[in-house]
């Protein structure tokens, strides 16, 4: 339930982020700006409604499935949902600076040219994202919530909606301590933990489900070294326990690892620790012509 409480809450404020620059804007300006609104809030419904299709399609195309076919369709959601989260940190570290100034500069060529349907567009497809991605990340976290009822995902997501308008809103009165700078940091890191958490799930889910398939890759040596756990800290924290449970998903903590799930987990850390500390290649002096 904490999961899909953030998540919901994570991607609801990166979406209020979005149409609350564009809304500025628009209200600021004059009354040639104030007729992009329409527009604004049209982008709002087309985007919820893309996002709420993804959602729905995933739920069909899912219930279609049958057997090994879903299970493994289940897994690579799983894992897609840990890459997009991913690549979501980079893609906001690498354009947070310069979001306000790119949608600005775009409201102000539709402005110029007096063509609101942009701004239709560039708020559809940022809605869109943010709820396509967001439908994605709670059908993968879904997955490892299989005992919880549909009533406490509802209200957790209900929850994290609510939140993300008392956040927004704390948000743009600024502050040196909760200041967006801030928010971004903070949930960068725990979004890469639950990223870590869906790697090392999916992982363990889809060799499971090779073991079962073949008898012969059950019974080799090497299977049941990776299987077996490496160390056991049940006595600090049991993962089978309701707060065990929240840390596991959110962080990929495990009581009992087994080798396969140390070694993916420090692979995880590993690139993306590379990837966040890794200094930008100095571009080639050009040489002049003579």
């Amino acid at each position: 339930m904490g999961q899909v409480m953030f998540i919901v809450w994570r991607e609801s404020v990166e979406a209020l982020l979005v149409v609350g620059i564009l809304y500025a804007w628009l209200k600021n300006g004059d009354v040639a700006a104030r007729r992009g609104l329409p527009y604004l809030w049209g982008g709002v419904v087309a985007g919820v409604v893309l996002a709420a299709a993804l959602g729905a399609a995933l739920l069909g195309f899912s219930e279609l499935l049958s057997g090994d076919a879903q299970t493994y369709f289940q897994i690579a959601i799983v894992l897609i949902a840990a890459v997009l989260i991913v690549q979501m940190v980079f893609w906001m570290r690498k354009h947070g600076r310069t979001l306000k100034k790119e949608m600005e500069s775009s409201m102000q060529a539709s402005y110029d040219s007096g063509n609101w349907w942009g701004v239709f567009v560039l708020v559809m497809l940022a809605i869109a994202r943010e709820g396509s991605e967001t439908a994605v990340f709670l059908y993968g976290i879904g997955l490892g919530q299989q005992d919880a009822s549909t009533a406490s995902l509802v209200l957790a997501g209900v929850i994290g909606f609510g939140l993300a308008f008392l956040t927004f809103y704390l948000l743009q009165l600024g502050g040196k301590i909760f200041s967006w700078r801030r928010f971004f940091q903070v949930t960068e890191v725990i979004l890469l933990l639950l990223a870590s958490g869906l790697l090392v799930t999916g992982v363990e889910k889809l060799f499971d489900v090779l073991l079962e398939s073949s008898d012969m890759l059950a019974s080799a040596d090497w299977t049941m070294t990776l299987t077996a756990p490496v160390w056991d800290t049940s006595m600090l924290l049991d993962d089978s326990t309701t707060l065990g449970s929240l840390v596991s998903t959110l962080t990929g903590y495990r009581a009992r690892p087994a080798l396969l799930s140390v070694i993916v987990y420090a692979l995880y850390w590993a690139v993306v620790c590379s990837a966040l500390y890794r200094k930008p290649q100095p571009q080639p002096k050009r040489q002049e012509a003579v």
